[in-house]
């Protein structure tokens, strides 16, 4: 199982609430509810980026069991092919079974060839959106982090940006999931 991305903005949280108490201005107040909606966001963003993580990594151990399968078929496909060959060889009669089992074989790969590739791509469009999440986390970060910034210097302008950087945050976490 992938390891879940820490979002520690506790400290920051008890930073921007004491800064907005002791305040008379009331912006303040709309800085810490903003951290702390962009401290639920990054929550949400890191167990699905966890989650993502660990579809991809169980779709790429399923593919490769999926690869391990194909190779043992078409192993015994090739020494049944040898084996034909050879009685073919020798004049021998080729029994009509074996002719049977060698079709039945083909289509059997084609299947599990289907497979491991479906699953194969399966794990990669995971972990593509294991990678944006993770990207949303950090930015949500960030913006908490400026937010904490803004009320501590009291710099509206600081503020703006952390949400800019919020909203940036919420694209890529909306961009990885739809």
């Amino acid at each position: 199982m992938a390891e879940e991305i820490e979002v520690p903005t506790e400290h920051l949280h008890e930073s921007i609430h004491e800064a907005a108490e002791r305040s008379e201005e009331k912006w303040l107040l709309r800085v810490a509810l903003s951290a702390a909606l962009l401290a639920v966001f990054a929550a949400i963003a890191s167990l699905l980026a966890g989650h993502h993580a660990n579809e991809s990594l169980l779709e790429q151990i399923q593919a490769s069991d999926q690869w391990s399968h194909y190779q043992a078929k078409s192993i015994k496909s090739m020494l049944l092919k040898s084996k034909s060959d050879l009685l073919e060889t020798l004049g021998k009669p080729i029994d009509s079974k074996d002719q049977g089992k060698l079709a039945e074989y083909a289509d059997e790969l084609k299947e599990i060839q289907a497979k491991a590739e479906e699953l194969e791509h399966s794990s990669h469009r995971n972990l593509a959106i294991h990678h944006n999440l993770a990207k949303a986390v950090t930015l949500f970060q960030i913006a908490i982090a400026i937010c904490a910034i803004a009320a501590l210097t009291k710099t509206k302008w600081l503020w703006y940006a952390s949400m800019i950087g919020g909203t940036g945050a919420l694209g890529l976490m909306g961009m990885a999931l739809f």
